[in-house]
């Protein structure tokens, strides 16, 4: 007996799914009734200026955010659930790894978080992928440049497999070789099946991997959609001239 893959995927529930959902502190609103869908296997990018809310979007999807009104589920279970985020792995922005572990002790522990054995072998492979040589795991992270750092909680994140990736600004103190090692990176996660969500500044990157964007401003979203069809809408010849066109009139000419 076969079975119909298709059939399958559209059964089977969103990764991540937002429904009306509302957040704030104290009397300040940061967003509402914001409803989001992602789809199995895709790179959705979220887009928005500093201040409007993407962090506490993020931290929101792992009961750490101010979640006033709403429901979130991922695959399919409440996010208040702590099962809920066993398939999920996320990397925060301005993450710094344990300085007192070495490299090899950290990886080792992000796979122990999520009941995996060690795999160095496994390991090196995804660091090499990512520009971090195998001898710098070797060293105490103490030691580490910040792009080093970051290459090395990248690594961390994408070694535990899990279906759903969340990565708040993962290219933030990346070179430009480091940010086109990570875009391989995403590209072939996205095409073992995971999905990736994740936000940054540069746009240019968005519109070069990404299936859909979300614009994420005045604490909602302006647009949800392909980036190819933001910049139909907007007329815009670049992401970034597109974004700037789907917030106004916020922003000064």
């Amino acid at each position: 007996m076969t079975t119909d893959n298709s059939l399958t995927d559209c059964l089977a529930p969103p990764p991540l799914e937002l429904s009306q959902c509302s957040a704030g502190y104290g009397s300040r609103e940061v967003f509402s009734g914001i409803d989001l869908a992602l789809r199995q296997g895709e790179i959705f990018g979220l887009i928005g200026l500093n201040g409007v809310g993407k962090t506490t979007l993020m931290k929101s999807l792992l009961d750490l955010g101010p979640l006033r009104s709403g429901v979130i589920r991922i695959l399919g279970q409440d996010h208040r659930l702590p099962a809920s985020r066993q398939n999920l792995a996320y990397l925060p922005d301005r993450f710094q790894p344990t300085s007192s572990l070495r490299g090899t002790e950290f990886l080792a522990l992000a796979r122990a978080h999520f009941s995996l054995a060690r795999d160095d072998a496994r390991d090196e492979a995804c660091c090499i992928a990512l520009g971090l040589e195998p001898a710098v795991l070797r060293r105490p992270i103490r030691t580490y440049s910040k792009g080093m750092g970051q290459k090395l909680a990248l690594a961390a994140t994408f070694v535990t497999d899990r279906a759903l990736i969340v990565l708040d600004e993962p290219m933030s103190g990346l070179d430009p070789l480091a940010r086109v090692q990570l875009k391989r990176q995403l590209l072939a996660s996205r095409a073992e099946g995971r999905t990736i969500f994740f936000s940054s500044h540069i746009l240019a990157d968005l519109e070069e991997i990404c299936d859909r964007v979300g614009v994420f401003h005045g604490g909602e979203m302006r647009f949800v959609g392909e980036p190819g069809e933001l910049l139909r809408q907007t007329g815009a010849a670049t992401l970034e001239a597109a974004f700037l066109e789907a917030i106004s009139p916020e922003v000064p000419a």
